[in-house]
């Protein structure tokens, strides 16, 4: 069983037990019909705010967004760049670092501060959500620092190769940095989601258009990525029904704990509803991957009728 059957698996199970949250069955065939698959261009990396450069800087570039791509549950905390997002201000201000001093080697990545985060990408110290989400991108990209060195020189291009062009490899690669072992704990089960580490290697692809550094052979075997995104437009458009209390919850903007049964059965059966989408679309003869159906159901989420409502919150390392 691939790393990728061990997500599809463990999210299929936590649907079928799910108490507060249920993928609404009768909703996946029209759901499916209705997408706008004709829509659904190749997406791509835009060049204003990502590091769109030599191939080794891109590569380090990416690797180094995607570790401390996550802090959703902190986003509306963060000083955002005019008219950008959490994530695309977190982007925007590394894109401006490498272009000012260059990639960080190894070393310099093991011995960044949280101060040195708050100045990296642009946030005043606030001695609450602002400056632990800066302590967190610290550990993170010192993790990261210590796993170049550790096992590939501090080369960013042998931490890659070592995946032989296989996704999985490079997931298990990541995930031995603990802010990438994405893995829960729910009702006796181990649920495994890998979000950001199957996220890293689809922007590698989109870097490098499914080639060299961002060739995986096994690309197509990625779920979606399990965020606060996707499952809020599922949740939107009633393909996840969530328990009334839930709902209420979420509506007030109250935080939801990581790992608790409530966030794994939203990201779980985010999972398991698309898995069901892409297998009817299939039987439709429209075939799309998991990975592709992720990139139209978040682009939905950039619509007007989904930023109207609020999604849920959880302040985790994981998304």
């Amino acid at each position: 069983m691939t790393v990728f059957d061990r997500v599809r698996e463990s999210c299929r199970q936590v649907a079928e037990r799910a108490r507060y949250v249920q993928v609404a069955a009768d909703r996946i065939e029209p759901y499916a019909r209705s997408l706008p698959l004709d829509h659904l261009e190749r997406p791509e990396l835009d060049p204003r705010y990502h590091l769109i450069g030599p191939p080794e800087e891109t590569l380090a570039y990416i690797i180094i967004l995607d570790t401390v791509n996550f802090g959703s549950g902190y986003f509306p905390h963060l000083q955002k760049r005019p008219g950008l997002s959490g994530y695309f201000t977190i982007a925007s201000a590394l894109k401006d670092y490498f272009e000012a001093y260059g990639p960080p080697d190894a070393e310099t990545l093991v011995r960044l501060t949280p101060a040195d985060c708050h100045r990296i990408f642009g946030q005043e110290p606030d001695e609450g959500p602002r400056s632990e989400l800066m302590a967190l991108f610290a550990r993170a990209l010192n993790d990261l620092g210590r796993l170049l060195l550790g096992r590939f020189d501090g080369n960013f291009t042998r931490l890659v190769a070592a995946a032989g062009h296989r996704a999985e490899r490079l997931v298990y690669i990541l995930a031995e940095m603990p802010f990438f072992r994405d893995v829960a704990r729910y009702d006796g089960l181990e649920v495994c989601f890998y979000k950001r580490a199957q996220l890293t290697c689809a922007d590698l692809w989109l870097a490098f258009g499914g080639a060299g550094y961002g060739y995986f052979a096994d690309i197509d075997n990625l779920t979606i990525f399990a965020d606060n995104l996707v499952p809020h437009v599922l949740r939107v458009d009633g393909v996840l029904v969530y328990d009334q209390a839930l709902a209420d919850r979420i509506d007030r903007g109250e935080l939801i704990p990581a790992s608790s049964p409530e966030e794994v059965e939203i990201r779980a059966c985010a999972v398991h509803a698309a898995e069901l989408i892409v297998a009817e679309l299939r039987r439709a003869g429209r075939p799309i991957t998991a990975r592709e159906l992720d990139y139209l159901l978040w682009n939905l989420g950039q619509e007007p009728k989904y930023k109207a409502r609020p999604r849920h919150r959880t302040r985790t390392v994981f998304y």
